[in-house]
């Protein structure tokens, strides 16, 4: 039975879905190569002009951080609900905003981002990590943003509880939170991905203060399951279904083993 449901549930890849498996493999190898530059260099000319690595990623980011700031139908409906033109009104809504998160979920995100990063702060501080590091630090959350969108969101399954990634109410907060790090980098290159990263984060809370009606499926059509261009929540079903599978796979084969030898 369980697995006629899952292949009901199998679908093909989503456009979006792919471009970020494409993100993940792209960001995965500018952290590898930003830590190959590292061991040999320590990335000590930091304070100075960027190494051609790091020069390729404040391209990379800045471009996509700046597309951020307009509609676009190559990005996840979780950043593109604040625009207006994918807004559509739910028709004689009943309970408006009754999805709506309370204010403390999103600031205990915000607290626990803070606190980690105090930790990551009190370590250059002290001299056990340096400026590479940091840059290190900020490439790998880049790679764990795109596992939470593709395979397990800690935010969402800890704290928010929200449905999905297009009902994310902290979705263009990424940018910000991947290079925190870079606050503590005396650069213009560093401090600019992080500026840019925080104008970003700063239209996304303005605009959700004056059109909350957009980041809800209760009073926004165009985040209904029906509507979802991507479906990766379908992915992560299939994901998790996998992993289950395999884990009573292997549960099983342990149990043939231990009884053979027994035998």
């Amino acid at each position: 039975m369980a697995k006629n449901v899952c292949k009901r549930r199998k679908r093909p890849l989503s456009t979006i879905s792919a471009l970020h498996y494409f993100k993940l493999v792209y960001r995965s190898l500018l952290l590898i190569a930003a830590f190959i530059e590292y061991l040999f260099t320590k990335l000590e000319n930091i304070s100075g002009r960027f190494p051609l690595v790091l020069s390729i990623i404040w391209i990379v980011f800045a471009f996509e951080i700046v597309l951020r700031f307009f509609p676009s139908k190559h990005e996840s409906m979780g950043c593109q609900k604040q625009f207006e033109r994918n807004y559509k009104p739910v028709e004689n809504p009943r309970g408006a905003f009754k999805d709506k998160l309370p204010g403390k979920t999103t600031f205990l995100v915000f607290l626990s981002w803070i606190l980690l990063n105090g930790i990551v702060a009190a370590l250059y501080f002290t001299g056990i990590i340096d400026k590479g590091i940091l840059i290190l630090i900020s490439l790998f959350y880049s790679v764990c943003d795109m596992i939470c969108i593709l395979f397990f969101c800690p935010f969402q399954t800890l704290m928010m509880k929200n449905r999905c990634c297009a009902t994310c109410r902290i979705y263009n907060w990424d940018y910000s939170m991947m290079f925190t790090p870079l606050v503590l980098i005396p650069n213009v290159f560093a401090l600019s991905l992080f500026a840019m990263s925080f104008l970003l984060l700063l239209k996304w809370e303005i605009t959700y203060k004056k059109y909350p009606e957009r980041f809800y499926p209760s009073t926004n059509e165009g985040l209904s399951c029906e509507n979802c261009r991507e479906k990766l929540c379908a992915h992560k079903v299939q994901l998790k279904y996998f992993w289950k599978t395999e884990y009573e796979r292997i549960k099983k084969l342990k149990g043939k083993i231990i009884k053979s030898k027994k035998e």
